[in-house]
Parts: structure tokens; C-alpha cells; sequence
């Protein structure tokens, strides 16, 4: 009798205890369901890659060689360029939708002799019969509000990404961006010479621009013929509308 009687004061607590794990785990359930509703879905790493980007101004890159490569230009996402600014001698940002135009004048340039230290004598160099070029470069961006200009030193790196025509069949999102470096000093490999040392001559933003280097690049086709180029569309894609009061450059 005292052992059944002991078994049933105490069946009600193991059922309480059962109750209590039952809820609790009812609750662990609920709570995991919604945090699973708040995470973001998960992304495919092998679906298409947007391609567009908002930042980006129409407009073209003429090399010192003659070469024009129009489309929708760009740098490093969130970046402005960096220019020294030597009237305020101070080093200026400029977001890219503030530019009007790079321009790039050569302050200097030569021939360099190619030296190399000596075996196993670290503190002689001999002349290795060689030369490279070598250039320093100076930019002057001016700024499309107002006009004004800052000259100076830079060391920027741009994108140019040629818009598809449709009626040549081609796709916008296989066409590879063009990299172009805007140099501070620049040299090229030994055995070369300054003209074969190609730079960046100038950048022009905006729709002008665009329009204005569709027609450079066809002049250039017709008296130089070459590898053929991505054909770009005739008409520049839209820009972004701004908000007039947006501050335009570091100032």
C-alpha cells in the first residue's frame, strides 16, 4: 500500500515535469520559426551578377595614342578622387559626378639608364646597356558646376564599360569594363621608347562627352583601322536625376 501509494503522490509531479518540457519545447519551436521568417534569403553564388551601376557617367578616355574607348565611366565603388591641390596645399576629393573633365599634360620625360648591382657585390651597380622611358604626369580636373580647375598630381584608377548596341546583337553583361591608370610617374620595360609608353590623355564626363567621343572614335576608324571595338549605342543611356543642393566636391 506504501509503495502504490507513493507511486501515485508522485505521478502528477513527473506529469507536471512532462507538461513543463512539452511547453517549453513549443516555445523553442515558435521562437525558431520566427526568427527563420526575419533572415534574408539566401543568395545563389551562381546566379547572374548585376552588372549596372548608378555611379557610373557616360562619357569616353582618349590615350595618347589616338585610341577611344566611350561608355559608362567609373571607379571603385564609394571612392572620389584624390588630387593634390597645391593653391591650397591640401589634398582634395572629388566625387566622379562632380568632374567635368581629366586632363593629363606630360611635365616631363627621358630616357632612363638600366642599372643593376654587380654579383655578389650588393653595393655596386654596372650599366646594363639598356634604357627605359620614363614621364611624370600632371592633372587638371575641372569641376562641371562651375567651371573651375585643380592641377596637380593623381593616381586613380578608371573604368570604362562600352554600352551594347542591341541591333549588333550584343549583350551588355558580357562585355568586360576597360582598367585605365592615371599615373603620377609612369616607365615602361627596357629596349622601349616614350612613345610606345601609352597614357591616359584625357577623361570627359556626361552626355556631350559621350556623344563627343562616338564621333572621335569613328573619325579614328575610318583613318586608322584596326582590331574592331565593341560598337557602342548611338544614344547614352539616362543619368541619374540629383538633388540640386547636393554638394558636388570636397571643397
Amino acid at each position: 500500500m506504501r509503495k502504490g501509494t507513493m507511486m501515485i503522490r508522485t505521478h502528477p509531479q513527473f506529469e507536471a515535469v512532462r507538461i513543463a518540457v512539452l511547453y517549453l519545447a513549443a516555445c523553442l519551436g515558435g521562437s525558431a520559426g520566427v526568427l527563420a521568417a526575419e533572415e534574408p534569403p539566401a543568395l545563389n553564388p551562381f546566379g547572374p551578377v548585376r552588372q549596372d551601376r548608378q555611379d557610373a557617367e557616360p562619357g569616353y578616355v582618349e590615350l595618347s595614342d589616338g585610341r577611344v574607348y566611350v561608355g559608362s565611366v567609373y571607379m571603385t565603388r564609394d571612392k572620389r578622387l584624390k588630387i593634390w591641390d597645391a593653391n591650397l596645399q591640401r589634398q582634395r576629393e572629388i566625387p566622379l559626378r562632380a568632374i567635368r573633365q581629366i586632363e593629363c599634360k606630360v611635365e616631363k620625360e627621358w630616357m632612363e639608364r638600366e642599372w643593376r648591382f654587380k654579383e655578389l657585390a650588393l653595393d655596386e651597380k654596372m650599366y646594363t646597356g639598356r634604357k627605359y622611358p620614363a614621364r611624370l604626369y600632371v592633372h587638371t580636373v575641372t569641376l562641371r558646376s562651375d567651371g573651375r580647375t585643380i592641377t596637380g598630381p593623381l593616381a586613380e584608377i578608371i573604368y570604362v564599360r562600352p554600352y551594347a548596341d542591341p541591333s549588333a546583337g550584343l549583350d551588355a553583361s558580357k562585355l568586360e569594363p576597360q582598367r585605365f591608370l592615371l599615373h603620377k610617374r609612369d616607365k615602361g620595360p627596357p629596349g622601349t621608347d616614350l612613345k610606345s609608353l601609352v597614357y591616359v590623355k584625357l577623361v570627359k564626363l556626361g552626355k556631350d562627352a559621350y556623344e563627343e567621343g562616338l564621333a572621335k572614335a569613328a573619325k579614328r576608324a575610318k583613318t586608322k583601322p584596326g582590331p574592331a571595338e565593341p560598337r557602342a549605342a548611338r544614344k547614352a543611356p539616362p543619368v541619374e536625376e540629383r538633388d540640386a543642393d547636393e554638394p558636388a566636391a570636397d571643397k
